[in-house]
């Protein structure tokens, strides 16, 4: 490539911080959809492993989800351009049930992509799934929690690294780009000639994504523009954090007992931290409790309202939520948490 633009130092800055200076692994995924975000995601991550990591090998992976004719076309267009870049080698997943799905659809094809890439992964001894995503979808994101009522968690939207689970195996979700807007990347792929796919679901309205980036205009004349969300969310991110890391701290100074079964907590954390605190404490003994299976957990208001009646000084009513059932024993002191038993099956 050319001399570095800024977009080129900001990335490479980013990739220095998340990677401990330049320790990459010696394998990484890439999603490449064809899109501007993810072709300038793939462009500047096969220049940085040549200038920093050429132990790194890259593989830029594509789904055809069989929900448009010109779906394998636009695979092998990816194909062709990425083929050229070093360190970079091209891989195509197959969606065999996307034509076949009726509602839902973007939510089916997300969820399925992010099922193919890691099955591709864990077939690959790949840990590392980078993803395009940016500053504007980072704002999008938290409007769409927002209008779903969605808590301090939620709202503090994706982080530049995460992890994720997928058939009991760990992966590592990573967003270089989450600090760039739309412009630079845009600006980017121009600058280095990199061509790409305007895909035509962007502009159908049937999509809650496509509304709320078009409603993005009117808000950013009242001050809500992306940027401004984007440093909200991260905000937003900074005190969660340190809600969890208070609460991480108390959870286990509260463990009186644990096994895979049953977890017993001291009470008195009920009456000595607020209710955000009690929630994550509780919350952090169901995750442990439930393991893998415990994917998204309950809604927050069932959370909440559990929560709220813990800490009552009236006597507290045994119940269930999400396969746990929980009992507050005033005598004791304790709080116990266990898995509800379920009924063998017949054979």
């Amino acid at each position: 490539m050319k001399n570095a633009s800024a977009f080129t130092d900001r990335f490479y800055k980013t990739m220095q911080t998340c990677f401990a200076g330049n320790n990459l692994p010696k394998k990484i995924a890439v999603g490449v959809s064809g899109g501007a975000d993810s072709m300038a995601l793939c462009h500047a991550l096969s220049d940085y492993v040549r200038v920093f990591s050429p132990q790194t090998r890259i593989y830029a992976l594509s789904v055809d989800h069989r929900l448009r004719e010109e779906a394998a076309e636009e695979v092998c267009f990816v194909r062709d351009v990425v083929a050229k870049l070093p360190n970079v080698s091209h891989h195509t997943v197959i969606w065999e049930e996307g034509s076949e799905q009726g509602t839902r659809i973007e939510e089916r094809a997300r969820e399925a992509r992010y099922g193919l890439f890691f099955e591709f992964m864990a077939g690959n001894d790949i840990e590392h799934l980078f993803v395009g995503h940016h500053q504007n979808d980072q704002a999008e994101t938290f409007l769409f929690r927002l209008a779903k009522g969605s808590g301090l968690d939620g709202l503090a939207c994706m982080p530049e690294m995460s992890e994720t689970f997928h058939n009991g195996r760990k992966f590592i979700l990573c967003r270089p780009l989450l600090g760039e807007q739309k412009s630079n990347i845009l600006e980017f792929v121009r600058e280095y000639s990199i061509s790409y796919i305007e895909d035509p679901s962007n502009k159908d309205e049937a999509f809650a994504r496509v509304r709320l980036r078009q409603s993005m205009d009117v808000l950013s004349k009242e001050g809500l523009s992306p940027k401004r969300l984007y440093m909200t969310a991260k905000r937003l991110k900074r005190a969660r954090d340190a809600l969890e890391y208070v609460s991480d701290i108390e959870y286990k100074k509260s463990i009186k007992a644990c096994n895979t079964k049953t977890i017993v907590l001291e009470q008195r954390f009920l009456g000595d931290f607020p209710l955000e605190i009690v929630i994550r404490i509780i919350l952090k003994a169901m995750e442990a409790l439930k393991g893998e299976s415990w994917g998204y957990g309950p809604r927050l208001e069932r959370i909440e309202n559990l929560c709220e009646d813990l800490i009552q000084p009236e006597p507290f009513r045994k119940r269930t939520l999400n396969g746990i059932i929980f009992e507050r024993k005033d005598k004791s002191g304790e709080i116990v948490l266990s898995l509800e038993k379920r009924p063998k099956c017949l054979t």
